[in-house]
């Protein structure tokens, strides 16, 4: 689920705060994420995913979502930013993990869907443009893009981790201005974690504009 932020200017990973705070917390972090119910956020994407098509879980945590999609019949790929995330993951998952970043990500043409679930709300809004366009890249003609952020307009530090909030607007505009994904469809949620039922979250399903699903 989460995770994937360069250091701002490409300063060095371990300086990064919010990568320390995954590397130091890792396994409480899956522990608590293993067992959250996803399905209804499933029922949005994998209609969209061809039969066995290949689905990137980019800041993947825990691997939760990843060994859904492979139990399924999907190929899976996935990466975190996090050194101790991405072993625990490897593990979950029964392949390898890689520790990557958004910023990093120069595929082209590869995935028929990328599931970003709670891993791009650490990247800044500032580094959001370049990322999304990394993504666009990496996704097939038809390919679908899932992102979901906190819901709001700050960028903010909670708990030694810096998050970007995003409303429907701020999404539509970062996509608007600097991609030619299109949003096909926008929800709003609640955190599925047990004491978290207050928190608000944006999903969105995209698509490359001359796509349709």
């Amino acid at each position: 689920m989460f995770l994937s932020q360069t250091n701002q200017g490409g300063g060095s990973l371990k300086s990064n705060p919010t990568l320390t705070f995954y590397n130091q917390n890792a396994q409480q972090f899956t522990d608590s994420t293993l067992q959250v119910d996803m399905s209804a956020l499933y029922r949005e994407f994998l209609p969209n995913i061809p039969i066995n098509g290949h689905i990137l879980d980019a800041g993947c945590g825990s691997a939760r979502d990843a060994a859904y999609f492979k139990q399924q019949g999907f190929r899976v790929s996935a990466f975190d930013a996090s050194e101790e995330l991405a072993a625990l993951a490897s593990q979950h998952l029964q392949q390898t993990v890689e520790v990557n970043t958004f910023q990093q990500l120069d595929s082209v043409n590869q995935y028929d869907g990328i599931w970003c679930c709670a891993s791009l709300l650490h990247v800044s809004k500032a580094e959001l443009p370049q990322v999304f366009l990394n993504l666009q890249n990496a996704l097939k003609p038809n390919g679908v893009l899932y992102v979901s952020f906190k819901y709001g307009t700050q960028e903010r530090v909670h708990n030694g981790r810096e998050f970007t909030d995003l409303t429907e607007q701020l999404l539509s505009d970062l996509i608007n201005q600097h991609t030619q994904l299109s949003i096909v469809k926008h929800w709003q949620s609640v955190d599925q974690r047990p004491g978290r039922e207050s928190e608000v979250w944006l999903n969105a399903l995209l698509t490359q504009s001359k796509a349709k699903l």
